[in-house]
């Protein structure tokens, strides 16, 4: 491949954050990999090597790696088989192939594989050098474009991905980072942190927005177990009694966009295999339907519980947390970013108040909000904004609404039935009942999901059996 040496090139160390850019060499030539290492550390590159697909594997996912130079042929495989891992879990690496075997399918096949450049050996240095330099000219154009559309994007009302602490910071590092790929996400985080807010920024910053794809949200905790395929998957006419007209389902609706998969440990054991099949293979098969249909949709999925906790209990699938955990983004609760209050709790009152008389809030009563533990998180926040401004209206004063809001540690605990102090008398069939979801409620941190699955009973049939007995 013919390089020009008289393109531009960039310093390293000017890689975001004034840290130099990292290169991975890949080969199982120990005389190649130190010439590399000399030269590209002259340039001021960070370099680290490795000589198989596994220790290349391990390197890569123990580091922030901005190019990797991969030969084909290893002593444990092929290089454009960890290629394809690699173009997935790291969407902005740049990864140059090196080969002795110039053939037409060599370097097809490297590109299908999400190759960026593709080198013939044996090489000039100096032709390895510029290709270097041109991979890393591109991520800093692509990191420049990214940023822009970040400050263009993240102050709208719709994906406002408010705060400057550390932990969130992060998360807002992850979110531009996962934007461009189609590789799957999983967000985790607490009730209320905002998960279907980083869905929609991760959507909205991607080119599947900019290409006109729709954002399309299903809750599985909020449909009937027998609803659930149906609704993610559709049907055909005639499919089930008052299927009178053919339903393209959330998947059909995302193709080409992005689809969201809220509260996913919910997802009925029976149908994730073919959540599954439908991920890998990019197809999906609607209820009454006789032939796949491909579908081109980026999966986004969030959860409130530890999936790896559902998979140790058999609850959850192994092999479909890996597929939906190519890319985690956990959303720390409110209580431990504290220092994000004031832009967060000012962000939300613009929105609380654009149809309504404006208020304001002073510094000393942002002070008070930053001592709560907010248990509710950032939905909890906005509530209390919401109701400060229906009630008090003008300067406001949401601390006197949270002390008149007891915490839910605070509620005082049922009192327990006086027949257990008589052990000769029997206990009442719904008191039995009664006790027995408390205990199951109690030990799973009044987690609904894990309870109803540790009783053996649907979710709609726990959340029935709790009002009716005033469990827990």
């Amino acid at each position: 491949m013919t390089k020009s040496r008289d393109e531009p090139r960039l310093q390293p160390s000017a890689a975001g954050g004034g840290h130099p850019r990292t290169v991975l060499v890949v080969d199982d030539d120990s005389l190649l990999r130190k010439i590399l290492v000399d030269a590209l550390g002259t340039r001021g590159f960070r370099v680290l090597t490795a000589a198989t697909l596994l220790s290349a594997a391990e390197t890569f996912a123990a580091s922030d790696v901005d190019v990797v130079l991969l030969d084909e042929v290893l002593p444990d495989g092929r290089g454009h088989t960890l290629c394809a891992r690699l173009a997935e879990g790291s969407p902005t690496t740049k990864i140059i192939f090196m080969t002795a075997f110039p053939e037409f399918e060599h370097a097809l096949r490297a590109v299908r594989a999400g190759a960026y450049d593709y080198l013939v050996k044996p090489f000039e240095l100096e032709a390895l050098l510029l290709a270097v330099d041109r991979s890393v000219n591109v991520l800093d154009l692509e990191s420049i474009k990214r940023r822009e559309l970040f400050r263009r994007n993240r102050d709208t009302s719709e994906i406002a991905l408010v705060g400057d602490s550390a932990p969130f910071a992060e998360v807002r590092r992850l979110v531009e980072l996962s934007a461009p790929s189609d590789a799957p996400v999983l967000v985790t985080g607490e009730t209320g942190t905002g998960k279907g807010l980083v869905a929609k920024a991760i959507h909205a910053l991607g080119t599947r927005h900019a290409a006109g794809g729709a954002f399309v949200a299903l809750s599985c905790a909020a449909l009937p177990d027998n609803l659930v395929e149906a609704e993610l998957f559709g049907w055909e006419r005639g499919a089930f009694t008052g299927a009178v007209a053919a339903h393209e389902g959330a998947f059909g609706m995302a193709d080409g966009g992005t689809l969201f998969l809220d509260e996913i440990g919910e997802m009925p054991l029976h149908l994730q295999p073919k959540l599954l099949a439908a991920l890998e293979d990019r197809v999906v098969r609607r209820i009454g339907g006789r032939l796949p249909k491909p579908i081109d949709a980026r999966v986004v999925a969030a959860t409130n519980v530890a999936l790896a906790h559902l998979v140790e209990e058999k609850l959850f699938r192994a092999d479909l947390f890996y597929r939906l955990n190519v890319i985690h983004i956990h959303i720390p609760p409110l209580r431990e970013r504290p220092e994000d209050i004031p832009a967060l709790a000012r962000h939300l009152l613009s929105g609380i108040c654009k149809r309504r008389e404006p208020a304001e809030i002073d510094d000393a009563e942002l002070a008070r909000l930053g001592s709560y533990p907010w248990p509710g998180n950032v939905r909890e926040l906005r509530n209390v904004l919401e109701r400060a401004v229906l009630l008090q209206g003008g300067r406001l004063r949401p601390w006197e609404l949270i002390q008149d809001s007891p915490l839910p540690s605070q509620f005082p605990a049922r009192p327990a039935s006086a027949d257990l102090a008589d052990p000769s008398k029997p206990l009442l069939l719904a008191e039995v009942e009664r006790l027995h979801i408390g205990k199951a409620l109690r030990g799973t941190g009044g987690n609904l999901t894990l309870a109803a699955r540790v009783l053996g009973i649907s979710l709609s049939t726990l959340k029935r059996r709790v009002k009716q007995t005033g469990s827990f």
